[in-house]
């Protein structure tokens, strides 16, 4: 009864519309948060069932659902924390950084005129990241494909979006390389 009850709840944190969201839109690559969320549900829900008194499947049900929660952004945070994550994307360990129309740029960037975006986007297949917006600049890094990254801002008048991580700017992509999160299924991408 136990273990039915655990899969029920750890089944039901992954298809909730509000808990899908937080289990499954952690913005760093790999499998760590959705295995801290089950982990998480089974541990809550052993623990909910022995602390909950007399009505044991409600203990179990809240102990998973708030195991899952606390396992998903400890895996979450794990999957930030993971070098070959921090070595793709945070190059503001590594390089200074400079302010430059009111973003913060990594210094191997140019500077341009920039149109705000800010929003969590997909890489759609591989692409090297610029220093500039313009094929011909040099490299700055490579970004797989489903690689998320923060969009940033739209250069005026070009083509290129400006991505970063943890509010750095650390390179340009060619917009034919890049899609909004959500639009998975839209027109053109």
């Amino acid at each position: 009864m136990i273990a039915a009850a655990v899969a029920v709840a750890g089944a039901a944190a992954f298809t909730a519309p509000a808990a899908q969201a937080g289990v499954t839109s952690c913005s760093a690559q790999g499998g760590k948060q959705e295995a801290g969320a089950l982990i998480g549900a089974a541990l809550g829900g052993l623990l909910g069932n022995s602390v909950s008194g007399h009505n044991r499947t409600t203990g179990t049900v809240v102990g998973a659902a708030v195991g899952a929660a606390a396992g998903s952004a400890v895996g979450c945070q794990m999957q930030h924390q993971d070098p070959a994550q921090r070595a793709r994307y945070d190059r503001e360990d590594r390089f200074a950084t400079y302010v430059s129309g009111g973003y913060r740029l990594s210094s191997q960037i140019e500077p341009a005129r920039f149109s705000r975006m800010g929003q969590l986007s997909v890489i759609n297949r591989d692409f090297g990241l610029r220093a500039a917006p313009d094929f011909s600049s040099r490299y700055v890094g490579k970004l797989k494909g489903g690689e998320r990254v923060d969009a940033m801002a739209h250069v005026r008048g070009t083509d290129w979006i400006l991505v970063g991580r943890n509010g750095v700017g650390m390179g340009y992509v060619h917009e034919d390389y890049i899609r909004p999160d959500n639009a998975r299924y839209a027109y053109g991408y």
